[in-house]
């Protein structure tokens, strides 16, 4: 993916004696094609009223982007319009926060109607307390990461205007959510149980979709390699049959708006009989990364359905501690998950809705 921006140096910012990692912003800088050519981080007790970090550290960023000819400063926090327009005029390049990013992977991403209806949604929602006095920067961005995608041209619009096509996108995707209301209730009195694969993006969740379905959906080691949400039917023997759901991923300080944005897709996990909760055991920070899962789950109302936890890339040496340890890359365990499946399916004991 080409972008207007080839070389930028990240700035994490911390508090007290947090552990600042930019790993995570330097990935997703380069699923947007972005390289990385330096890193500053500075802890704060609070954010400056002018450039979020010291005017000091404001200079030393800015002599980084001279030495290293960087053409943008990536932050990983999210930053006000006002912010945004204070770093540009010191530093003299495109200012870009973590959200905007993954906007801009998000509008890459969108396949499907309705996933580039809430790419749109997610766009305006972000972008709409940015406008006020920001002509100047929305025509230097044009095209830009963060403003690429079916939500563009609208951005120059007055508020009234973005307010009217924020409300009609939320009444289109209400449709399509009745739409697969319908298909999930016909689909629970056909007997097919929904199970759904959350986690953290990248975790493989893709990967085990096609592993257990034997499809060949995409599946790339990338952050939010899958957007649109993916279901197959697949067979576990014992007269179980399944439709499993692959949703996007998950990630930390992912902005309110998104996920409102997305709720009408989120409803296949609220409405699940199962969740299977996908985790890269071999990543470092996957403890962190379930926590982030969970407290997602928690704000869509999912964190009661039943889960197996599912301890993915076991194949790198790392041995989980409880769940169910597999490889969805060499189909390391995959019938063991199977068993497991139904055997939660099928217990008496749990009541799964057949009815909702």
């Amino acid at each position: 993916m080409r972008t207007d921006y080839d070389k930028a140096i990240l700035v994490g910012v911390g508090q007290g004696s947090d552990y600042i990692d930019l790993s995570e912003l330097e990935s997703l800088c380069q699923t947007c094609g972005i390289v990385t050519v330096g890193q500053i981080t500075q802890h704060i007790k609070d954010p400056d009223v002018t450039y979020y970090i010291g005017s000091g550290k404001v200079d030393e960023v800015h002599a980084l982007v001279q030495e290293t000819k960087a053409t943008v400063v990536v932050f990983d926090v999210e930053l006000s319009g006002s912010k945004v327009r204070n770093l540009e005029q010191k530093l003299g390049v495109a200012v870009l926060d973590r959200s905007k990013v993954i906007l801009d992977i998000f509008a890459s991403r969108a396949q499907s109607a309705e996933g580039k209806l809430q790419v749109e949604l997610a766009q305006l929602k972000y972008n709409l307390p940015r406008l006020a006095g920001n002509s100047g920067l929305l025509a230097k961005m044009k095209n830009s990461v963060g403003m690429r995608g079916p939500g563009e041209k609208k951005l120059e619009l007055d508020r009234r205007k973005i307010h009217d096509e924020i409300n009609a996108l939320e009444k289109k995707l209400e449709k399509l959510k009745q739409t697969r209301d319908l298909s999930r209730k016909q689909a629970g009195s056909s007997g097919k149980y929904a199970v759904c694969l959350v986690g953290y993006t990248n975790s493989g969740k893709s990967t085990l979709l096609n592993t257990m379905a034997k499809t060949q959906e995409y599946a790339e080691d990338k952050l939010f390699a899958t957007l649109d949400p993916k279901t197959a039917r697949v067979f576990l023997g014992d007269d179980v049959q399944i439709l499993l759901t692959d949703t996007v991923g998950f990630i930390d300080r992912l902005p309110h708006e998104f996920i409102r944005a997305f709720e009408s897709t989120l409803d296949s996990v609220r409405y699940a009989d199962l969740l299977l909760h996908v985790v890269d055991v071999s990543n470092p920070h996957h403890e962190q990364q379930i926590a982030v899962v969970n407290e997602v789950l928690k704000k869509i109302n999912a964190s009661k359905i039943l889960t197996i936890m599912v301890y993915n890339k076991i194949d790198k040496g790392i041995a989980p501690k409880g769940g169910v340890g597999i490889s969805a890359k060499n189909n390391e365990n995959i019938d063991c998950l199977k068993s497991e499946i139904v055997c939660i399916l099928k217990d008496e004991n749990h009541s799964i809705r057949r009815d909702k």
